[in-house]
């Protein structure tokens, strides 16, 4: 019988609850459950909020957030599945970033947090109480973290940069009222 430290009780309570909270939300996105919009609901959403094409972002960010999500929990492909989530999150964090740090104003701080856990999970392991561990790491190498954060890092430069470019060009030629 192994004995298992309370670091591997601790990330598997962070991998359970940060991948529990990204497969919930990815699962509005893609299946519309718990009060979401499901892929046409969340696609209008995407290209409101600057993505396009919409239907396209909504499924990459559902997938990114309940199939991350979902590995997380699990503790299976750890580095990919963290850096799934951060990416996901990453895109929430620059639709929230105008509206400065703090949720409560509608800020990204609850995009953050959960990247920023999913990222501490992809680097530092999902413990010994998960999959990745009973598969005998498999999919979890020491390599394969910084190449699943550096893929995500790029994708998310291209489409968030594409995001603010279309933005950018949609506020050409408006023209805030001088006086009140």
């Amino acid at each position: 019988m192994k004995c298992f430290d309370r670091r591997d009780l601790g990330l598997l309570l962070l991998r359970l609850g940060t991948g529990g909270v990204l497969a919930a939300h990815g699962s509005q996105k893609l299946l519309g459950w718990f009060g979401g919009g499901g892929i046409e609901g969340t696609g209008r959403a995407m290209e409101a909020m600057g993505y396009a094409p919409g239907r396209t972002s909504a499924t990459a960010a559902g997938l990114a957030e309940a199939g991350g999500g979902m590995l997380l929990a699990l503790g299976l492909a750890t580095p990919a599945a963290g850096a799934a989530a951060v990416g996901a999150m990453a895109g929430a964090a620059a639709v929230h970033a105008p509206n400065g740090f703090f949720a409560q104003a509608g800020g990204y701080e609850y995009a953050a947090s959960l990247g920023l856990t999913a990222a501490g999970l992809a680097v530092s392991g999902p413990g010994r109480l998960s999959l990745d561990h009973a598969l005998g790491h498999a999919v979890n190498r020491n390599w394969m973290v910084p190449a699943a954060l550096a893929a995500t890092a790029a994708a998310t430069t291209v489409v968030v940069g594409a995001r603010n470019r279309r933005l950018r060009r949609a506020a050409e030629g408006r023209q805030e009222p001088l006086f009140d």
